[in-house]
């Protein structure tokens, strides 16, 4: 599977925000993250890394 669980940082700890995502769409200053079964979140916030290896993509909000 190629799905990244998506991540926001929280000071230095990553707190959990999606899971399985497999889509990430920038759209007007924020990001819309969709999931393996079409379900979609918006947030306001950058990316700040991806970890492909790990599955992981880490969000800052802006």
């Amino acid at each position: 599977m190629c799905e990244a669980n998506a991540y926001i940082l929280n000071g230095d700890q990553e707190e959990l925000f999606f899971e399985k995502v497999d889509r990430v769409i920038p759209e007007d200053g924020q990001l819309i993250l969709e999931n393996i079964f079409g379900h979609k979140k918006m947030i306001k916030a950058e990316i700040k890394e991806l970890a492909l290896v790990d599955h992981k993509i880490i969000l800052k909000r802006s």
